[in-house]
């Protein structure tokens, strides 16, 4: 009786796409943690834990982000300066006002594994202020994310 040898994936065997998502009226909780799946590369059949699968993925319109409940007035982003008082602190209104991107980027590294390979799969992810597609070269395949 021959034995099937399992498959594993080399990077000849991986295919990268570009995917496009129109962040208008999306929740942003919901739409990071579809973008981080998309990342991981967890929606196709040759998903591999230990390897960067996932596609690039470009996000315009980041600024028109939903939020539900009260989280534009009680969540908060913190940074320290490493100084004694040094501690700032951001809430997501003032966020969005200032640079709506970070906020949809912060969400998105939350949701990825917190070591080199997630690292790595962060560095596919570009987000966008505006309507404007800087990556059309690139000819993204535009996907809709459901609520």
């Amino acid at each position: 009786m021959k034995r099937e040898k399992s498959f594993y994936p080399t990077a000849e065997t991986m295919s990268k796409e570009w995917v496009l998502i129109d962040a208008t009226d999306k929740v942003l909780g919901r739409l990071a943690s579809q973008v981080a799946f998309i990342l991981r590369g967890k929606h196709k059949v040759t998903f591999t834990p230990s390897m960067d699968m996932g596609d690039h993925v470009v996000i315009v319109n980041a600024e028109k982000i939903k939020v539900t409940g009260k989280k534009l007035v009680q969540k908060n982003y913190y940074r320290h300066s490493g100084y004694p008082g040094g501690l700032k602190v951001t809430s997501l209104r003032e966020q969005l006002n200032k640079d709506a991107s970070k906020v949809l980027y912060d969400a998105i590294k939350g949701m990825l594994p917190h070591n080199r390979i997630g690292r790595k799969m962060l560095t596919k992810v570009r987000v966008v202020v505006g309507s404007d597609n800087p990556h059309k070269g690139q000819n993204p395949r535009e996907i809709s994310i459901t609520e």
